[in-house]
């Protein structure tokens, strides 16, 4: 079972089980998706699985008014970076409808995000603090296959408006050997690698490489405690507290750009609450404030990896 295999998998079990529930993108009808997400659907449910035009806008102004009159639309963007197009109905209306009118906005934005080699700088980036940032919008980042399958399942059920983004580079590199018979709630972190020198809290595709290089400083003795935060709109501050108390010492990773970033967010939480825990001052890693580049070589140095993140560990654990 892939990631992508989940996400297809999870949109077929709702489109089964909840008459509402109906898929609105480019190209999600017979072609199957961008990346063959709804591959299968539209003759599976025909009329539920609908192509739109090339208008982000209309796609979420569509969804917002369809859940208004009791309907639970998925919409699919092709590339997280198209989002942008639709922003003011996300953010301005579907995230504060239900605080002007009572009446609750259950849309669910599926957002391929993140980057891939080659993809460059129009179809690689990592928008969750973007949406974070406005109140109204839940934000969830699967990190895993189970997470992938269960999570989508929970965001078409929420009342509010969620941004599902969803990893591209997970789509096909990561497997599981079977779908969750249960899973964690939405707003939960998991701690998905216990340890007692560090601190690593991160989420979506920086946890494989955070893994990565919590496996290799076994070696050394340094056992990291990895926290995957699952959702960044709500934040779970507990479960990153109660970790920083155990281990002492932060280092936050995230895929995305530093400035105003989820890392940010933890680090400020963890200094304004958790301060008299720590041994060292707490660090982060991001990609680098630039574009996104497009040839292999500098995108494999434009993002965290996991010998970046080793560096940034050995640092923070000298001190």
């Amino acid at each position: 079972m892939t990631y992508l295999n989940a996400i297809r998998d999870a949109q077929h079990h709702l489109l089964e089980t909840d008459p509402r529930v109906f898929i609105y993108g480019q190209d999600v009808g017979e072609f199957g998706g961008a990346f063959k997400a709804t591959k299968h659907l539209a003759e599976q449910f025909p009329q539920r699985v609908l192509d739109a035009p090339i208008s982000e806008d209309a796609m979420v102004g569509t969804a917002i008014g369809a859940a208004i009159e009791g309907m639970r639309p998925i919409i699919e963007m092709q590339f997280a970076d198209f989002s942008t197009v639709g922003f003011n109905q996300i953010v301005n209306h579907a995230g504060a409808f239900f605080w002007r009118t009572d009446v609750p906005i259950p849309i669910t934005i599926r957002l391929p995000s993140g980057g891939t080699s080659g993809a460059g700088p129009f179809h690689s980036q990592s928008l969750e603090a973007i949406y974070a940032h406005y109140p109204g919008l839940v934000v969830m980042t699967p990190a895993t296959v189970e997470d992938a399958y269960s999570m989508l399942i929970e965001a078409v059920q929420i009342n509010d408006p969620v941004l599902f983004c969803e990893h591209k580079y997970l789509y096909y590199h990561l497997k599981a050997e079977r779908l969750p018979e249960h899973s964690l709630p939405a707003g939960r972190a998991r701690v998905a690698r216990p340890g007692r020198d560090l601190t690593v809290v991160t989420y979506s595709a920086m946890l494989h490489e955070v893994l990565e290089a919590a496996h290799e400083l076994d070696s050394e003795g340094i056992q990291l405690e990895v926290i995957d935060l699952r959702t960044v709109k709500p934040i779970d501050t507990d479960t990153i507290i109660a970790s920083v108390a155990r281990t002492g010492r932060l280092l936050c990773v995230g895929e995305s750009w530093p400035w105003g970033g989820v890392n940010a967010e933890v680090v400020s939480r963890v200094a304004a609450e958790g301060f008299h825990l720590l041994d060292a001052p707490p660090k982060r890693i991001n990609a680098q404030d630039t574009p996104i580049p497009y040839h292999p070589d500098l995108w494999s140095v434009h993002r965290p990896t996991a010998r970046s993140i080793l560096m940034a560990a050995r640092e923070l654990l000298r001190i």
